[in-house]
């Protein structure tokens, strides 16, 4: 089906309607920005512009709509700040939607003080402000707040309290949870004390500290006491109880390590690859999957509809858990949609994938839009349609339909590309409890809209890191909160997530490459390209990444660190033994901060700086080089011919590097 043809709001016709009441123009694929003649129309209640392409700022002369009850305005690309003056009190706004765009700054104040409003969602944007402190109205109706998604900071106000239902997550909100925020609230994903599933202590401190704000590091500090006696009880009393539970947790500890060796699997080629991957999480008999938070309910005649009865010229690819196709709904909207076919794949395939829906959500991962279960035999969800599909797709792209010329990415949206894919594994990795490896993490598996902004899809094999069965033995005695940095890199799950960081750095060396296709090329071609490829990347010598470099790239000296900061980072992913894999989070400190990889000083006084600081990504990026070369490649003797590659003061020897398999898994892979 051929989608609609985008164009602008029409005002030419719309300006002229002065007793104009209701405007619906949403899933429309309206273009450019929003006309400020729109607000003239004094008469209007009801405005929807929302699921289309606007851009731009909004308008300050909406504000000339004082009728106006519903702004319904989601799902675009609307940026900057909000107009001061665009609300007004009082006001008779009860529905503002502003979820999914691209807005920054403070929210007007003025907002919170609309006694009418019964919903507010600006989820999804890049707001970053505090909530001020204003008392209850009693007049106040009860109303839905959702703003997840934004940089909201500071304590929880009284403000929330006329909220019947809130999602506060995705932010950095601090402190206690106040009594009038418990019940129906999200928290997830915040720097709160005594909350699950809150961001990491580093995370917390580096986002206030950017502000020039102090963190409150989970809680206050204890307070001082005034009897000298009571602290000498105290020391001794803890001196007891200390060395007590040492011996406890050394013997758990011998014993758990005992116990994960046991677990361990050994390739066949005898590359230790770490402990099984636990199976995909179905929900379980006991549990049910909120099916209102999984989008719109489709019927069978609408998707019939959208993909011109599953034609194959609307097909995308056959997946592994599914057939994917394009779709266009009758409002405009594109589409990706998953039939299931439950005769050739298990049920629990995208029961797991629903489940994992119901429960995670983040800007990263590709959005669910609703789902179809009324066929007995086949099962259907319906994701958003990513304008420049996947990245093994979008990395060469034809210039026009009449030549055979092609067109690569820049290195400024490959860079974003890997930023973006880091992200989301960071997000599964560490802010999920229990942690969430993504198994299928590969070129074809990173999606991109229209803007290049990376979605992960794939979901539909993800695991959970440890299972309760194989719960690291001292966190289930001693009930340690799972999100604790404590656990550190040597957790026994640690390969499972290891395993990701592996194939991660296979995209990392396709993005310096050009190579992305390799993950779909046999074992044996896959092992001669990186024999062929990891010789070329030193931290000592930056023009060895040239000899490697995609061709079509074109790099000044500034972006050839970058490049050569890339290629170092995709090396220290691709190290034999997964303990020595650098974690997610510190992946994506460097990918963020490129230069600093490559203009850090390498000499051993350096080294003895760097290494005293464990908690450093770039200390944990380089340990794996610092230890040992032989833990990342096998040097073995120069085949004839091959070239002498060589520094100042290095000799480098051609290396061969061998990779891990995946975990195993029952349930089959969706490659995008």
């Amino acid at each position: 089906m051929v989608p609609p043809v985008q164009t602008s709001i029409p005002i030419t016709g719309i300006g002229a309607l002065s007793r104009l009441q209701i405007l619906n123009l949403s899933s429309n694929s309206l273009m450019f920005s929003i006309p400020a003649q729109l607000g003239d129309l004094d008469s209007l209640v009801d405005l929807d512009l929302s699921s289309n392409s606007l851009s731009g700022l909004i308008p300050e002369d909406l504000s000339g709509l004082r009728n106006l009850q519903r702004m319904v305005l989601g799902n675009n690309g609307l940026t900057g700040l909000l107009p001061v003056n665009l609300f007004r009190s009082p006001s008779l706004l009860q529905v503002i939607v502003l979820r999914n765009n691209s807005f920054t700054g403070e929210l007007p104040e003025v907002i919170w003080s609309i006694s009418g409003l019964n919903l507010l969602d600006i989820s999804h944007n890049n707001f970053t402000t505090e909530l001020p402190n204003f008392a209850s109205y009693d007049n106040a109706t009860a109303a839905v707040l959702d703003i997840s998604g934004n940089k909201f900071y500071g304590s929880l106000t009284t403000v929330l309290r006329r909220f019947s239902s809130m999602n506060l997550s995705e932010n950095y909100f601090e402190g206690s949870v106040p009594d009038f925020v418990l019940g129906n609230t999200s928290l997830g994903t915040n720097c709160l004390q005594n909350v699950s599933n809150q961001r990491t202590l580093t995370d917390c401190v580096s986002f206030y500290g950017e502000r020039g704000l102090s963190f409150d590091n989970f809680g206050p500090p204890a307070p001082e006491s005034g009897k000298s006696n009571s602290n000498r009880n105290r020391i001794i009393l803890a001196a007891v109880l200390g060395g007590a539970g040492f011996i406890m947790l050394l013997t758990l500890f011998l014993l758990l390590v005992l116990r994960v060796r046991t677990r361990r699997r050994v390739s066949h080629r005898g590359i230790d690859v770490g402990p099984v991957c636990a199976e995909t999480t179905p929900p379980s008999p006991g549990l049910a999957i909120n099916f209102s938070s999984l989008g719109d309910l489709f019927t069978y005649q609408q998707l019939l509809q959208a993909t011109g009865d599953f034609t194959e010229a609307n097909l995308i690819k056959h997946g592994h858990s599914g057939d994917l196709f394009k779709g266009i709904l009758e409002s405009g909207l594109p589409v990706v949609i998953k039939r299931v076919d439950l005769q050739s794949i298990k049920k629990e395939v995208y029961l797991s994938e629903l489940d994992f829906f119901n429960r995670f959500t983040h800007t990263r991962l590709v959005p669910l839009l609703g789902h179809c279960l009324e066929k007995e035999n086949e099962k259907f969800l319906v994701y958003k349609y990513m304008l420049n599909g996947d990245l093994l797709s979008s990395l060469y792209r034809k210039i026009n339909s009449e030549t055979d010329g092609l067109q690569s990415l820049d290195w400024i949206t490959r860079l974003k590309i890997a930023i973006g894919a880091a992200e989301g594994l960071s997000y599964l990795h560490h802010e999920c409890t229990p942690p969430i490896v993504h198994r299928d993490v590969r070129a074809s598996s990173i999606l991109l809209d229209d803007k290049f902004e990376v979605r992960l899809g794939s979901l539909s094999e993800v695991c959970l890191q440890e299972d309760d069965g194989r719960q690291n033995g001292i966190t289930r005695l001693l009930q340690l909160p799972r999100s604790s940095s404590e656990q550190g890199s040597s957790d026994s799950s640690t390969a499972l997530c290891a395993y990701d960081v592996f194939c991660f750095g296979t995209v990392l060396l396709g993005l310096v490459t050009g190579k992305l296709d390799m993950n779909a090329s046999s074992e044996t071609e896959m092992k001669e390209w990186l024999e062929q490829t990891l010789p070329y990347i030193s931290i000592y010598d930056k023009e060895l990444v040239t000899k490697i470099l995609d061709p079509s790239l074109l790099v000044d000296e500034d972006l050839l660190e970058e490049v050569w900061a890339m290629a170092i980072v995709a090396r220290s992913c691709l190290n034999l033994k997964p303990s020595r894999r650098p974690l997610m989070r510190y992946i994506l400190k460097a990918l963020e901060n490129p230069l600093r990889v490559v203009r850090e000083d390498h000499s051993s006084s350096a080294r003895l700086r760097t290494t005293s600081s464990r908690g450093s990504w770039n200390t944990a990026l380089f340990g794996s080089w610092r230890r040992s070369s032989s833990d990342i490649a096998v040097s073995t003797t120069r085949a004839e011919g091959g070239a002498d590659h060589t520094s100042s003061h290095r000799h480098h020897s051609k290396e061969i590097f061998i990779f891990p398999e995946p975990p195993p898994q029952e349930t089959e892979r969706l490659p995008s």
